[in-house]
């Protein structure tokens, strides 16, 4: 057998025989047997310390423990007298040991145990002494009472306050508070002393400020008892005034304090002496007065100060030097000094020593006939006395042994025999201490032993040192040899060298040294010898190591290791990588002669280190692996795709319930490989199915799969990258599992009726991975929920069995067992189930109503009885519904509701209710088959509440100095009517970046038949915002709020799908109309059109502002804007950039859009003119994303794309918009024009020439038709005609081309207007004319009048001049 981590251990036993030897001595080895069967004297282990000082509230313990053969016994004695432990119930002694345990809990004084204690441990050999315990109490003694009078000092003087504390054992902490317990600040001037007093070099006035309370802090209470405080009078010159002493640069003159030279306060005088002993630590104090406080300094006469064993403390007041010797005696003094002058004070050091060990007497052991000494040597100041004790009795009374002599402080053994064992103390003692030690003498005989396990294996590489341990013992002292392979010369010399401690030791084991080696151990008592067989092994090396390589992201290099070691050691290898433990994950493969990285990344840089180890030695290998990446700035600007599929799909350690499987990764296209999903189809239960399997992290190429009985495997692997998932690769192999029966039973087992005499039973199949074996069927087994009850079953495969003839709603226990060919699953649980139900036989009774409010009201019932409910109940429902309203004539709908009240329970609360009703309510019971019969019908009313908001609120701007409101009544009044109330106020557009300035709000109140009111405005630019409420005697209802619509001319921004201007017009506000938006999303818009507030029903369209403008006897129409429309790009990664929008104006654009694109991501917004002009513009990450274009030409069509900062635009993904055309702002008086100048002069010219005309073809008597001219008044009950508005609803209308009224139709179907001819209207005093694109009149100089005269301002109906020109023709 191999027992290396033994040989060190009989090395140091033979070594320390080898030692004993020398001095004639014989050491008992450790051995547990040998020491159990050898006699020895006892030796005490442990004790307590000489001064012992105990709490008074715990129990005592004084400790002795000893060891001996045979186990020794222990008495004590008291201040010299034998202590009968027994005789007192508070003392006891542990078992198998000395201690003492004296016991208060019954009661007792500590202090009257207190004395000077000494253990004795006997056996048949000898007696062991321990050292006197002087046993002492704590103490914490009460402060003595003391009457503190007020002390009374000059500023700048000297003064001591004096601590006295009480003397405690051991003696207390002192320091120094207030009364209030804030510590007392301590510097140079002020400091407390080491007998605990507090001295002030000088006083100053700022020391009065406080008291000062000597504390003494106990050690074993904790406790802290506090003097009476010191209060501080301190006279002075000068008033205290802290702005004089931080301007003056002398605290003490400024204050009138007469500086003085240093005098000592402690010690007293120019000299004294102070005696320490030798290894305590000695501390030297200096305070001294003055005025300003001295600084002192430590010097030693005829030397340096000890160096590395003093330390200056409270602030250089003190010297402590710790560990006194003989050598740090001598003259220390200390000086004292500030600017007035300096002192010196010298103590004299002297250096006393307790007795302390030079040789301390060790237990000696001796054959028969042998000679020894024990030596006990002590020095000390005085020299102390030696005193020898034999078994704890002074040696000269002992009984006389002439092998003994007794020199001093030796004692001489010559010629021992058996039979002469003690145990010997010495007692070295001066006037400051003792030293006890004991020691025995032991004397024995005892034949050899070896205490090496026999026939030991030591094996060694070859040229290596070793060395052949055979430890022993024996009394006398054996002889050992050395013999190799049974040969009779002993082995010393050349490459043998053998040591006294019984090894033999070889500088170089060669092959030949191999064989058996025989220790012998011989005395006079005896012969004993053992053997111990070498083997000589092969060194292990590395042939081949690692080499340096420089490889790129992504390959697979290798490195090597390839290992020649000795056959019949078993080699282990081991990698480091950055000399530590490499991690061997999947993505790496350990092979007998190298290590292979598949998908190297950057990560996988540093040293690796090859290890090759045996039980004997090991040798290393190291390389460096260098991985090439692609740049930060390259990696970004390439394109990143989906990964490359896996390949080469390789199946490996094949199990019954796993199995290893292996690929090749593909190419990650830039963008690094996070994952890896393997997936598996079978071909029983779904082929052609992929299904997941497992996950794995994308450093990996291989994984163990656990597998499931009975299934026909096969692998694919899919790599995914931050773009996407790559193709999944080719198929592995199958590989076919054997069959097992199941293991677990189906999930989900639920009972319950379908109809009222049957119960359903279903549950969830398992899969393919869970059926384990062939012919997968469930055995179904139910019983009424009754122990007595039987059990039926049933077989099946598919996943429901349905009972029937059941009783109503009755529980069923249900137990479903998967099974196969091969066997059953183990034992299901069971489940609780239901049969069917019915439908409820009672109705809840007593129902009460409690009105609550107007919109919700209490209930109350009594409940049915649980054996009518045939089931199980789910709620109560209570039936309402709107009967009708308490105002007349107002239709209601009368559609019924419920609210339902979950759970057995008896009341409940319905809630959204209409005021000022009357409802009916009815309430029934539910169970899962439906409801049961309704209760009596039950009428009540609801109190008022408040209104609805009013339907619309519409807001018309006739003019620029009112606007006209108009609103509809509540759709639901909730009572009567008392009015209306408006609030409102205006708001000033400052610009479309800062924002508006808003005005007061004005308040109107109306009556309730009032839905009209028009608002005189205050200036022509503010924008007002109305809030309109209708009101109860209840109070206010919800509020409906508007705004009134912008001018055109304030260029707000619009949607690019706006209508917009001609370029060419300029443009005078004459009535704007403003509708109700339905949704912010901004889209292409319709016509403006007058729609009221709550009448759109589509959530696409948006309202427009929009401005009618009439010029001269022109009108314009308005021109429609390319629509921006609504791309989404989709990326490869599945991100996607969609709801791209332009709000334009004639020189700017808001573009806003939406994207799934990662946080952080920057965007390129690109665009094109219609004159192919290309811009771009970088956007950073923002939310939400949007960017302003700025300088764009008005009236211009632009192409705008929007693409990640990364990626490229598609030619197909941009979006239209169009902006709106210049005009002026600043309107000017239009018949200051020129242009209108020679347009009326014109016209007045052509009229001229027509009369000329008339007038000749009259001459000539030529005839014309006389037209009769009627003034046809305008419908007074037209309301937009009274306002000046327009209703564009009407231009939408069937009727676009029906006759005016009081109009004709010619034979040609022209209509004739019945208006006179001559009307100023005719020469551009009112109506608009209509105007082409590029501004031209439409149909100017025809016959017909144009469809768009009827499309003109209702109020001017008049026949233009041209038309009467050629009717007079």
């Amino acid at each position: 057998m191999v027992l290396h981590s033994h040989q060190l251990t009989y090395a140091g036993i033979a070594f320390a025989l080898c030692l004993h030897h020398l001095i004639s001595a014989i050491e008992v080895p450790l051995d547990s047997n040998i020491q159990s069967e050898l006699p020895q004297p006892p030796t005490i282990t442990k004790q307590s310390v000489k001064d012992y000082i105990v709490d008074p509230r715990d129990n005592i313990f004084i400790e002795c423990e000893a060891k001996g053969n045979p186990v020794p016994t222990f008495s004590w004695t008291r201040n010299g007298k034998f202590f009968n432990v027994a005789k007192d119930p508070k003392v006891s002694m542990r078992r198998r040991s000395g201690t003492l345990v004296i016991d208060f809990h019954g009661g007792g004084r500590p202090d009257d145990y207190e004395g000077e204690y000494q253990c004795f441990a006997r056996n048949d050999y000898g007696t062991a002494l321990s050292s006197k315990i002087h046993l002492q109490v704590s103490r914490s003694p009460l402060w003595p009472k003391e009457k503190v009078d007020v002390i009374e000092v000059d500023e700048g003087a000297p003064l001591s306050l004096q601590c006295n504390p009480p003397p405690g054992l051991p003696p207390p902490v002192i320091f120094w508070m207030s009364s209030s317990m804030e510590p007392i600040h301590q510097d140079k001037r002020v400091s407390q002393g080491q007998n605990g007093d507090l001295y002030f070099s000088n006083v100053m006035l700022q020391d009065a400020q406080t008291d000062y309370s000597c504390n003494a802090r106990f050690h074993f209470t904790h406790t802290i008892q506090q003097k009476n405080p010191y209060t501080l009078k301190v006279k002075t010159k000068k008033p205290h005034n802290e702005t004089s002493l931080r301007n003056h640069t002398d605290m003490y003159s400024a204050r009138g304090v007469t500086e003085t030279t240093p005098s000592f306060m402690y010690p007293y005088g120019t000299s004294s002496s102070q005696m320490v002993l030798r290894g305590v630590d000695l501390l030297l104090e200096c305070i001294a007065s003055g005025v300003p406080a001295p600084d002192i300094m430590w010097y030693k006469k005829g030397g340096e100060l000890p160096a590395g064993k003093t330390k200056l403390e409270n602030f250089n007041k003190a010297l402590r030097i710790s560990n006194v010797s003989e050598e740090d005696s001598g003259e220390y003094f200390c000086l004292a000094s500030n600017k007035m002058g300096s002192i010196r004070h010298t103590i004299s050091v002297r250096v006393k020593a307790a007795p302390y060990w030079l040789d301390e007497p060790q237990n000696l052991i001796l054959a028969p006939g042998e000679d020894g000494r024990l030596v006990c040597r002590a020095n000390g100041n005085p020299k102390p006395s030696i005193q020898w004790l034999v078994n704890g009795e002074p040696i000269e009374g002992s009984p006389p042994n002439p092998s003994r002599e007794v020199a001093g402080d030796t004692i001489v053994f010559r010629d021992t025999q058996i039979g002469s064992s003690a145990v010997y103390q010495c007692n070295a003692s001066n006037e400051h201490g003792y030293l006890l030690a004991n020691a025995f003498v032991s004397v024995l005989d005892v034949p050899p032993r070896i205490l090496a396990p026999r026939n030991q294996l030591i094996k060694v590489i070859q040229y290596n040192r070793t060395r052949l341990d055979c430890p022993f013992f024996g009394s006398p002292i054996p002889t050992l040899r050395w013999f190799k392979n049974g040969q009779g010369n002993m082995l010393d010399g050349g490459n043998y060298k053998a040591h006294e401690n019984g090894s033999l030791e070889m500088s170089m084991a060669r092959k030949e040294d191999q064989g058996i080696y025989t220790c012998v151990a011989t005395n006079i008592l005896g012969k004993v010898e053992a053997q111990v067989r070498l083997e000589v092994k092969d060194p292990t090396r590395i042939v081949r190591g690692p080499e340096d390589q420089v490889v790129k992201r992504g390959s697979m290099p290798r490195l090597h290791c390839r290992v020649k070691h000795d056959p019949t050691l078993k080699l282990t290898v081991t990698w480091l990588k950055d000399d530590a433990p490499l991690y061997i994950g999947n993505r790496m493969k350990k092979e007998d002669d190298g290590l292979t990285i598949y998908g190297v990344a950057e990560k996988d840089q540093g040293d690796y280190t090859c290890v090759a180890s045996t039980e004997l030695d090991k040798d290393s290998a190291k390389a460096y692996l260098t991985v090439l990446a692609i740049p930060a700035n390259r990696l970004r600007d390439l394109p990143k795709e989906r990964p490359d599929r896996p390949r080469d799909l390789e199946l490996s350690d094949l199990a019954e319930r796993s199995v290893k499987l292996t690929w090749i990764p593909g190419d990650d296209n830039n963008s690094p490989i996070t994952d890896y999903i393997v997936q598996f189809e079978e071909d029983r239960f779904q082929p052609g199915t992929w299904h997941n399997h497992s996950r794995y992290p994308g450093n990996v190429n291989s994984a163990l799969l656990s597998l499931s009985p009975y299934v026909n495997y096969q692998f694919r692997v899919i790599a995914v990258n931050d773009v996407g998932s790559s193709l999944p690769s080719m198929p592995s192999e199958r590989y076919q599992t054997s069959g097992a029966r199941p293991e677990i039973n189906p999930t989900g087992v639920q009972g319950a009726g379908t109809q009222k005499n049957n119960m359903e039973i279903t549950w969830t199949p398992l899969n393919a991975t869970q059926a384990y074996g062939p012919n997968l069927r469930y055995i179904v087994r139910w019983r009424r929920r009754d122990p007595r009850g039987s059990w039926y079953n049933e077989t099946v495969k598919a996943p429901r069995h349905v009972v029937w003839n059941t009783p109503i709603y009755v529980p069923y226990e249900i137990k479903v067992q998967a099974e196969n060919d091969f066997g059953r699953a183990p034992e299901p649980e069971t489940y609780i189930g239901y049969s069917g139900e019915d439908y409820p036989k009672a109705a809840p009774t007593d129902v009460r109503i409690r009105v609550l409010n107007s919109t919700a009201i209490a209930l109350t019932w009594t409940r049915v009885h649980l054996d009518t409910i045939q089931g199980q109940l789910k709620e109560y429902r209570a039936y309402f519904w709107r009967d009708s309203s308490l105002l007349k004539n107002l239709w209601v709908s009368k559609k019924r509701q419920y609210v339902s009240f979950p759970g057995d329970r008896n009341r409940g609360i319905v809630s959204r209710l209409f005021p000022y009703s009357n409802y009916k309510l009815e309430m029934v019971v539910t169970n899962g088959r439906g409801d049961g019969p309704r209760s009596e019908v039950k009428e009540f009313p609801t109190p008022e509440g408040v209104p609805s908001s009013p339907r619309y609120l519409r807001i018309r701007q006739p003019n620029l100095e009112s606007i006209n409101l108009e609103w509809d009544h509540p759709e639901h009044p909730n009572g009567v009517l008392t009015g209306y109330n408006l609030r409102y106020q205006a708001s000033c557009l400052s610009s479309p970046v800062n924002g508006s300035k808003t005005g007061r709000t004005l308040v109107e109140n109306f009556s309730p038949n009032q839905t009209r009111f028009t608002v005189q405005r205050t200036d022509p630019i503010s924008r007002y915002r109305f809030f309109l409420r209708a009101r109860t005697q209840v109070g206010d209802g919800e509020v409906i709020v508007e705004e009134s619509p912008a001018l055109l001319n304030e260029a707000t921004p619009t949607p690019a799908s706006t209508w917009l201007p001609p370029p060419t017009t300029e443009l005078t506000p004459a009535a704007t109309i403003a509708t109700t938006t339905t949704t912010a999303t901004p889209t292409t818009e319709t016509p403006p059109t007058e729609i009221p507030t709550t009448a759109i029903p589509t959530t696409t369209t948006t309202t427009t502002t929009t401005a009618a403008s009439t010029v001269a006897s022109t009108t314009t129409t308005a021109e429609r804007a390319a629509a921006a429309t609504t791309k989404q790009e989709l990326a490869t990664n599945g991100s996607s950039i969609w709801d791209i929008r332009a709000w334009a104006n004639s020189n700017w654009a808001n573009i806003t859009w939406s994207h799934n694109y990662s946080a952080g991501t920057d965007f390129v917004v690109k665009y094109i003119t219609s004159n192919k002009t290309e811009k771009s513009i970088p956007v950073k990450a923002q939310t939400p994303s949007s960017v302003q274009l700025a300088n764009l030409t008005p009236g211009m069509v632009y192409k705008l794309w929007v693409f990640p900062i990364w990626s490229s635009p598609s030619e197909h993904s941009y979006i239209t918009f169009t902006t709106s055309s210049a005009y002026t702002k600043n309107h000017v008086d239009i018949a200051t024009q020129g242009w209108f100048i020679g347009l009326m002069c014109a016209i007045a010219l052509l009229v001229l020439i027509l009369l000329i005309v008339c007038f000749i073809k009259r001459s000539r008597g030529g005839k014309y038709p006389v037209r009769d001219n009627k003034d046809e008044h305008l419908n007074p009950e037209d309301k937009n005609v009274e306002d000046g508005s327009f209703d564009y609803r009407s231009l939408e209308s069937d009727e676009d081309n029906k006759p005016l009224p009081n109009s004709q139709t010619s034979l040609d179907g022209t209509i004739k207007q019945q208006e006179s001819d001559d009307s100023l209207v005719d020469y551009g005093e009112g109506g608009e004319g209509q105007f082409n694109e590029d501004g031209s009149f439409i149909g100017q100089y025809t016959v017909k009048k144009d469809k768009e005269e009827t499309e003109g301002n209702e109020s001017s109906e008049a026949t233009s001049p041209v038309n009467a020109i050629y009717s007079l023709a």
